[in-house]
């Protein structure tokens, strides 16, 4: 360790890939490789996830794994899939300012996904290195085929890795940043929201945004850094939108709206039940 490195405030930033850092289900894009229709995938990931099959998230993984359209995928089609992923803009950007571009502080980046991990790790070549990348793991037999599942980064598998990079970074429970998207996250926030961390919801769902601590919407992967900048960096907004100047990025629009979720009904309709009841 540099003697700089003593006085730097350090932080794990855990983030999700399928619709966090990319703009599509994994599960959508290795169907159109195999030339399965998309609307079939979600028909039978809809199905196990109402089954509570498996864990949420981690359909995908079943499908390869028993399904009969998908049992011919090998590794070398989940690398060629993540190659056809449409990430986000600047997620290098973003790794390299969580690593070293904000004074007095270093976050190291890693990704948790349900997702195969060959799949995340070939979308995410030269933007991150490979041993940050966390995901589904296989084993194969001498024939390419998926054999077996030996580890699932989802649900609770998201909160054991994470306690794992916790314990190996030796980082303090109240230094980790959680972001995600969907439901499958849903543990891994919950778990970082409890040892005082930052989570940070990057879609409408209410799955996630009810429990996040922070939402942010943007197709930039930059966008995340403000939630961080503010909530534990400490800046205002002024700060903020020099800094991202600084990177040569303009915020053209920033919007701050509180949502409010509700579901109304007529007021007879209660009205009407009570009378059946006493008739």
């Amino acid at each position: 360790m540099k003697m700089t490195d003593k006085f730097l405030k350090r932080y794990l930033f855990a983030s999700d890939f399928d619709q966090t850092l990319s703009f599509n289900d994994s599960g959508f894009v290795l169907s159109e490789l195999l030339g399965i229709p998309v609307e079939e995938f979600k028909r039978k990931a809809t199905g196990m996830a109402l089954l509570n099959l498996v864990q949420q998230g981690a359909e995908l993984a079943y499908l390869l794994l028993h399904d009969p359209q998908f049992r011919s995928v090998r590794r070398e089609h989940l690398l060629a899939a993540g190659k056809k992923i449409p990430l986000k803009q600047n997620i290098d950007l973003l790794y390299k300012i969580l690593g070293s571009g904000i004074e007095g502080y270093h976050f190291d980046f890693y990704v948790l996904s349900a997702a195969p991990v060959e799949l995340v790790q070939s979308a995410l070549e030269g933007i991150l290195p490979a041993d940050h990348i966390f995901g589904t793991e296989f084993k194969y037999n001498s024939g390419g085929e998926i054999e077996a599942i030996t580890r699932v980064t989802a649900g609770y598998g998201k909160v054991a890795r994470l306690d794992q990079l916790q314990a190996d970074l030796q980082i303090g429970p109240d230094h980790l940043i959680y972001a995600g998207d969907g439901s499958s996250d849903l543990h891994a926030m919950l778990h970082v929201n409890g040892l005082d961390g930052l989570t940070i919801a990057v879609s409408e769902s209410r799955d996630v945004t009810q429990v996040a601590k922070r939402t942010v919407l943007s197709s930039n992967a930059l966008a995340m850094l403000v939630p961080i900048l503010e909530k534990v960096v400490g800046w205002q907004q002024p700060q903020i939108r020099d800094f991202f100047e600084s990177h040569g990025f303009l915020v053209q629009e920033w919007a701050k709206v509180r949502t409010d979720w509700l579901t109304l009904r007529p007021a007879e309709a209660d009205a009407g039940l009570a009378e059946s009841a006493t008739a």
